[in-house]
């Protein structure tokens, strides 16, 4: 096989791949911020989140919809593509600790599925868009190795703030309901 064909069969792989996790990721935005696919929009996310922990829900149902629509578009387009990526691998890394208490499997409600779609964001975020992107059609401007390196970082930190402030209201309530 020449290197040609090899290379040729390795960008297509990788658009491909990029654009499929993007349309995930939009579908379940589009799930939380307008109701799109049987989800719950803006109101029924809210509902949910605050009842997870996440304070305040409406505010934490527009950024989760934003985290995961507004990155995967950003990702399917190969589009400042270390930002997209640290904002979809940051969003499903929240939503794996969610999952975490049932298990690995989806099937379970398990954290399969939001982590592998989180580690695959942070994989882009790492490795670029690949050249049938907007990034490089934009000569890399919103992709530079310092970009990655502090989209990496951020990573990690942003999920441990969202979790321990969801733990800091989970607590409050349990708090709250003994007190009562």
């Amino acid at each position: 096989m020449s290197s040609h064909t090899t290379s040729t069969a390795s960008v297509s792989a990788k658009t491909l791949l990029r654009i499929a996790l993007g349309a995930v990721l939009v579908s379940h935005g589009s799930q939380k911020l307008f109701g799109a696919f049987g989800g719950g929009g803006i109101d029924g996310t809210a509902q949910g989140m605050h009842a997870m922990g996440f304070r305040p829900g409406r505010r934490s149902a527009v950024l989760a919809g934003l985290g995961e629509a507004g990155s995967g578009a950003a990702l399917a387009l190969g589009l400042a593509t270390p930002i997209a990526g640290a904002g979809a691998a940051t969003t499903m890394g929240v939503a794996s600790s969610v999952h975490t208490p049932n298990g690995f499997f989806n099937a379970d409600g398990g954290f399969e599925f939001p982590a592998f779609l989180g580690f695959s964001a942070a994989m882009f975020a790492l490795g670029g868009p690949g050249p049938v992107s907007l990034d490089h059609a934009m000569r890399h401007a919103f992709d530079r190795p310092w970009l990655r390196a502090v989209a990496l970082a951020a990573i990690p930190v942003a999920i441990a703030v969202q979790v321990a402030q969801r733990r800091k209201e989970l607590a409050s309530d349990a708090a709250a309901s003994e007190d009562a």
